[in-house]
């Protein structure tokens, strides 16, 4: 087990109130990878995906969180990519609908040592070819990097891989 230093600049002292088990703490985080319970929802998807530094390494120590906003239901998750053997994070959820406005979309937020700030992103379907088409914040992506917000499905599981540098980098978000 790697225990969290000083030097780190995400949140050494805080990690066990944040993603305990991914320090080898032995009791549980307030928030958690199950937004809700599958066996409640017939429309539960899995989103899952790993973090990939600018080696193409996989992070084994990022804290992902995912907000979800679903009619008048907001649904909030997070997990850490050191509680997965393969460093993944893992999400059960409900696919969103979408508003009216756009296609449906989660909202990402990564934290991970060496980053200042945390950083945004959003997930979209790609079963929403059509709606994603329309999508304004979509549309302000240059067309050649949209596909790094587009997850890919197979079966009722997702599969989004965040990249923070190279030639798919994922499209981060400011938010202001």
């Amino acid at each position: 087990m790697k225990l969290p230093t000083p030097s780190q600049t995400v949140g050494p002292f805080f990690a066990y109130g944040l993603t305990p088990q991914q320090y080898g703490y032995d009791f549980s985080q307030w928030y958690n990878n199950k937004l809700i319970d599958p066996q409640q929802h017939d429309d539960s998807i899995i989103i899952t995906g790993r973090v990939f530094d600018g080696n193409h390494d996989t992070v084994p120590d990022a804290m992902i969180e995912l907000w979800q906003r679903d009619g008048e239901c907001n649904l909030f998750g997070r997990v850490g990519t050191g509680t997965d053997p393969d460093h993944r994070f893992i999400f059960h959820t409900i696919k969103p609908r979408t508003d009216g406005t756009g296609a449906p979309f989660v909202t990402l937020i990564l934290f991970m040592r060496g980053q200042l700030l945390h950083s945004y992103t959003r997930i979209y379907f790609e079963d929403e070819s059509d709606l994603n088409k329309s999508d304004p914040v979509l549309l302000n992506v240059p067309e050649s990097r949209r596909e790094t917000l587009v997850a890919r499905k197979q079966g009722s599981k997702y599969f989004f891989d965040i990249y923070m540098q190279g030639p798919n980098e994922t499209v981060f978000f400011e938010i202001c």
